[in-house]
């Protein structure tokens, strides 16, 4: 064994390692809750657009994305475009010619002006309307045609039944190989009524929408090591690979 494989073979041994530290875990957890409510995932910033995310799983989706080469990245959910404009400069990275595609039913003009003047909007293709609409899917399905690698990330609307039709209309445009990544589903894992403006929650949330999806669809698996890896991720049991 050189010392690449060396150094690749003890991260998985710590990585591994992890899902026994319940004290580690313990604190993941505790920080993931503290942290919810003051909103310390608004804090961020990718090439000068807020991403609203935790910087562990833009660094996960990073590596996947490094992995998979994507030829199209497919995300519902936009917001203030920042993942649109750090999904697009990894592509850029990668210099293929792959494109992002958002989807979200309400793009503010404030934001959509913001990210068509982005440098990596080049890269970036914007749908208005609702992910699970009849017409929206077929105008993704028609973008989709022909990419050889497709990547998901679903972060729009986290009710268990939006969120489990979303991975019943998109996992079908994912290659094997690729992932489909459900954001957010550490809802389920925060206390009662935490979310009381909101109309999910503990037990209606996308975790619940993936336990009931992975029930009937053999395509996917749970992509553990990625969760044992990051500890700190809004997507416990949300990083789903696909396997054939």
């Amino acid at each position: 064994m050189n010392q690449i494989e060396q150094f690749q073979q003890e991260c998985l041994e710590r990585i591994k390692a992890n899902k026994k530290n319940d004290s580690l875990i313990s604190a993941a957890k505790s920080f993931i809750k503290e942290s919810t409510l003051p909103k310390y995932s608004y804090n961020f910033t990718w090439l000068g657009r807020p991403i609203i995310q935790y910087p562990q799983d833009m660094i996960a989706m990073q590596e996947i994305i490094w992995q998979v080469k994507p030829d199209l990245i497919i995300e519902t959910g936009i917001a203030h475009g920042g993942s649109l404009i750090f999904y697009a400069s990894m592509l850029e990275l990668l210099g293929n010619n792959g494109q992002v595609l958002g989807i979200d039913i309400d793009i503010r003009e404030h934001n959509r002006v913001k990210i068509e003047k982005h440098p990596m909007y080049k890269r970036i293709t914007m749908i208005e309307g609702s992910s699970i609409d009849e017409n929206v899917v077929q105008n993704v399905r028609d973008f989709a045609k022909d990419k050889k690698r497709v990547l998901v990330a679903l972060d729009s609307m986290h009710t268990h039944d939006h969120v489990l039709k979303e991975l019943e209309l998109y996992s079908p445009l994912v290659t094997k190989g690729s992932y489909i990544v459900v954001f957010d589903t550490i809802i389920e894992d925060m206390p009662n009524n935490f979310f009381p403006d909101r109309p999910w929650g503990k037990g209606n949330n996308p975790k619940t929408a993936v336990w009931e999806f992975m029930k009937n669809n053999d395509r996917f698996e749970i992509d553990k090591k990625i969760e044992n890896k990051l500890l700190i991720t809004v997507a416990p049991d949300g990083y789903l690979i696909c396997i054939k």
